[in-house]
């Protein structure tokens, strides 16, 4: 059988194109079952450090900073570092640079339980283990979407996407509970070093799994790590690549206008919505964005629908802005939480088609660096999402602060949809 990888110079042939309509078409391979079991229990492991470390910061410290310093440390690392690990990841074998992300997870939930059972936790130890538990992320991240490439090849890409999207929304809505009833249990120290054993499956399952460099045909060899020079440098390739560059616009500006910044602000919406009891509302609406989102996963993948196109992004995105609109403006709680879930089903499917189009269009030497740029923007500047819709919100109320970033994001999708016309004519 021909592979239909890209070519060197970009460009995919007509089989990489169209994604395979059989439902659940990923589940075929026996090495993605294993890669999203796996995925699920590391997601679900980093939600539950977030719990419990964060419980007992807030507990010990009272410090807004330090709140804030959490959110910085999470991804302001995927903003500096995630090209240089894409280049690694093209350079060196992927499945060990995600056992590093594996061991660096497991060693800051070790640091929060030894500073736990000894009561000698100080803040810049708590800001240290912060920063080791953002660059995990980083280590795994850029890492994973390359071994998705390897595991399903370009065909059933699309699919392979979508569903770890469906497994990182499933670790996010079960590490929570998990946690909870683990600290509840065992209490905060023991809970927490419990919680180093959920990262083992995922690195023993990549000591033998059958992917990544060595298992290409025709790899090319891939150029030396040149540090910040690679952002550089990938920033100019992908100028030439019009699918590649309206991608990675579309991921970094949705990211930067409206990101995930809204969820935080969610107790403040459940309170103006004023139904009922206001801790079960915000539970409530956090879990419809997530709801929306694994509903997507499900109808998508079950009906083999949506194959990845640039304009279906674009569009797409721009039916997630006006749920997004309609949730800030809404006065209804019933309203509000339909809108929150359509807003989850609409993210996860532009959010993973343009991740399908990035991988099936970038160069096979170069790779891990243009996934890592598409990284940078869609997760590294979700640091600064919260100036946009929370610090603009304490100046003029959150609800219209996130409508007015969807709009300004629904104008951007605009310039973006006359962008991918336009190359698409030429």
């Amino acid at each position: 059988m021909n592979d239909p990888r890209p070519d060197p110079g970009g460009t995919p042939s007509p089989p990489a194109a169209r994604p395979a309509k059989i439902p659940f078409a990923a589940f075929r391979h026996r090495g993605f079952q294993a890669q999203f079991a796996t995925y699920v229990l590391a997601m679900m492991a980093d939600n539950i450090e977030h719990v419990i470390s964060y419980w007992v910061v807030f507990q010990k410290f009272q410090s807004p900073a330090l709140a804030g310093f959490a959110v910085l440390s999470h991804w302001l690392p995927f903003l500096v570092f995630s090209v240089a690990t894409g280049a690694l990841a093209d350079r060196f074998d992927p499945r060990r640079l995600i056992q590093c992300g594996m061991g660096l997870f497991a060693l800051a939930s070790l640091g929060w339980g030894w500073f736990f059972v000894t009561d000698t936790l100080q803040m810049w130890h708590a800001m240290a283990l912060l920063v080791i538990h953002g660059c995990a992320g980083v280590l795994w991240q850029t890492p994973n979407q390359l071994l998705l490439y390897d595991i399903v090849g370009p065909a059933e890409l699309m699919s392979a996407v979508r569903l770890n999207a469906v497994a990182r929304y499933l670790g996010v809505l079960v590490g929570p509970a998990v946690g909870g009833a683990i600290m509840l249990t065992l209490g905060p120290a023991h809970g927490i070093l419990l919680n180093t054993v959920f990262y083992l499956p995922l690195i023993l399952w990549l000591v033998n799994a059958p992917y990544g460099p060595r298992f290409r045909a025709g790899a090319a060899p891939a150029r030396a790590v040149r540090g910040f020079a690679d952002i550089v440098q990938t920033i100019k390739e992908i100028r030439r690549l019009p699918i590649i560059l309206s991608m990675t616009l579309l991921a970094g500006f949705s990211s930067l206008l409206v990101g995930n910044a809204y969820n935080a602000q969610m107790p403040g919406f459940a309170n103006d919505l004023g139904h009922g009891d206001p801790g079960v509302a915000y539970s409530m609406l956090l879990a419809a964005d997530a709801a929306g989102a694994m509903l997507a996963g499900a109808v998508l993948e079950g009906r083999g629908l949506l194959a990845a196109n640039p304009r279906s992004a674009m569009i797409i995105a721009m039916l997630w802005c006006g749920a997004l609109g309609g949730f800030a403006l809404a006065s209804s709680y019933p309203v509000a939480l339909a809108l929150l879930c359509a807003a989850g089903f609409f993210e996860l499917s532009f959010n993973a088609m343009a991740q399908t189009l990035v991988q099936l269009h970038a160069p096979m030497d170069k790779r891990g660096r243009v996934i890592g740029l598409f990284n940078m923007a869609s997760l590294g500047l979700r640091a600064f999402s919260g100036v946009s819709v929370g610090l603009l919100g304490s100046l003029i109320g959150v609800h219209w602060s996130l409508g007015l970033s969807a709009m300004a994001m629904l104008a951007v999708l605009c310039g973006l949809l006359a962008l991918v016309r336009r190359s698409s004519r030429d």
